[in-house]
């Protein structure tokens, strides 16, 4: 009895110590693990894959929310290895999953196992559900719509704006034909200076399409809409799309035409966007005059109205030219283009609007003679006067003097061009003729073109919703 009394105290000690070095160290931990792969290897398991893309290439909803839904749970942080990135701010943190990582979970009592792998066939990712075949009939069904509900909670609250462009080769890579990055244009229909009317109208149009639902499903129409904004560069053409895709909160896929191989190309690419989302194409115009292009105007006219575009809904298109005079009149119709939008040069309003942001100056004594010279015809595109007003920001009398020379300088120019051409068509001359081999038909068309923007500038209005007046939505 007294040897028992005195092993007691040692045994004490000893059974400390062993606790402590087991704390201490990682052996607790393996030891657990060992004893959950043992638990594991007793039991049967199902697998379910859930792939990154489905056959036609399109990205498939249920990994992206799934994905979201892991990301979130905090054994990932418990994992043996995760990837670390920065988020939309600059002290945000997040955490994702690898290729090869395993992450836990427990629903209803039930251990579940997520991997992510990638796939032998074009490298494209797939999630990977593994459970206990006795689980599956009790937890299946709830823990993915478990899933569902989690992730479309986390999405709602944490909704970032994704900028999608195509990328050259068709084939389904990692990542497939679109490459994404967030969208933070700063551009809203608050910042945007244009009349005041218009954006009201806009607006108002963008509002009514999001709520049209029930009524474009009874015309049995498509639930989309289509904008085409045309003025010269440097309108703000680009600042209005990324304003139009912050109110409606769309993610936005630009469409680079040069790097599409052809007509059915053009078709794959709409198949893999997404409903609740903005399809852009820039400088059609310019395409459509570019000889080599691989795309047809048939195949731009069936892309935007085709069966194709049927495939999805709550999509807004829009296409932008610098001037739609010399674009097929079959392409512009009502169905294919359902509000046309004018970008005009700057006149005398925009300007002050302009001097008001960049400046702060809502009065000037230069401001009649600035007045003065819009009136006579001069004019500059925003972006050219609200970049001098930037470089001139710390004295506003500068800035307008900046843009007065400039304003002069470019009528100055313009004027010289004009009468020159005038003079040699008339002459006959051969030097600086009309057809010379200094100035080719098509820099004749520009300029043709930038006059008869500029002559009709005050008399026609701006042409929104003109296709509305022909009744199509």
């Amino acid at each position: 009895m007294v040897n028992m009394m005195i092993l007691i105290p040692f045994l004490l000690v000893g059974l400390f110590l062993i606790l402590r070095f087991l704390f201490k160290t990682s052996l607790l931990l393996i030891l657990l693990q060992k004893f959950q792969c043992l638990e594991d290897w007793l039991h049967v398991h199902q697998l379910y894959r859930v792939p990154q893309f489905n056959h036609l290439f399109q990205e498939n909803q249920l990994y992206v929310k799934v994905s979201t839904y892991l990301n979130s749970l905090p054994s990932l942080e418990d994992s043996d290895f995760t990837n670390l990135f920065t988020g939309s701010k600059s002290n945000d943190i997040l955490l994702h999953l690898d290729t090869d990582q395993t992450i836990r979970d427990v629903f209803l009592g039930a251990r579940v196992s997520w991997t992510l792998e990638k796939s032998e066939n074009g490298g494209a990712r797939v999630l990977v559900l593994r459970l206990r075949k006795n689980d599956k009939r009790r937890i299946l069904r709830p823990y993915l719509q478990h899933i569902l509900s989690v992730a479309g909670d986390i999405s709602q609250r944490k909704k970032e704006i994704k900028l999608r462009m195509n990328v050259d080769s068709p084939s389904s890579g990692e990542n497939g034909r679109w490459r994404s990055v967030p969208f933070n244009h700063p551009a809203s229909f608050d910042t945007l200076v244009m009349d005041v009317d218009l954006k009201n109208k806009v607006k108002a149009d963008l509002e009514m399409f999001l709520k049209s639902k029930q009524f474009y499903q009874r015309l049995g129409r498509v639930w989309k809409r289509s904008y085409l904004l045309y003025g010269p560069s440097g309108t703000g053409k680009s600042s209005f799309v990324a304003a139009m895709a912050r109110f409606l909160n769309f993610d936005v896929y630009d469409i680079d035409l040069s790097k599409v191989s052809d007509d059915s190309d053009l078709k794959m690419l709409l198949l893999q966007s997404t409903s609740k989302s903005m399809i852009v194409v820039e400088d059609l115009d310019h395409f459509l005059m570019d000889k080599s292009k691989n795309v047809s105007l048939r195949g731009i006219s069936n892309f935007m109205d085709g069966i194709i575009s049927c495939c999805g809904e709550e999509r807004v298109m829009v296409f932008t030219m610098n001037s739609k005079d010399e674009v097929d009149e079959a392409l512009l119709r009502p169905g294919r283009i359902d509000v046309h939008i004018q970008f005009p040069l700057c006149d005398f309003p925009c300007f002050k609007h302009l001097a008001n942001n960049y400046l702060g100056v809502k009065e000037h004594k230069l401001f009649p003679q600035l007045e003065e010279i819009f009136q006579g015809g001069a004019s500059l595109s925003p972006a050219e006067i609200g970049e001098i007003m930037i470089s001139n920001r710390s004295s506003p009398t500068r800035a307008l003097k900046s843009v007065i020379s400039a304003m002069q300088t470019n009528a100055g120019a313009k004027s010289r061009r004009v009468s020159g051409d005038g003079a040699e068509e008339i002459g006959g001359g051969e030097q600086g003729g009309l057809f010379s081999r200094e100035h080719s038909v098509r820099d004749f068309r520009k300029l043709y073109g930038l006059l008869k923007m500029g002559s009709r500038r005050k008399d026609e209005p701006l042409d929104l919703g003109s296709a509305d007046k022909d009744g199509s939505n």
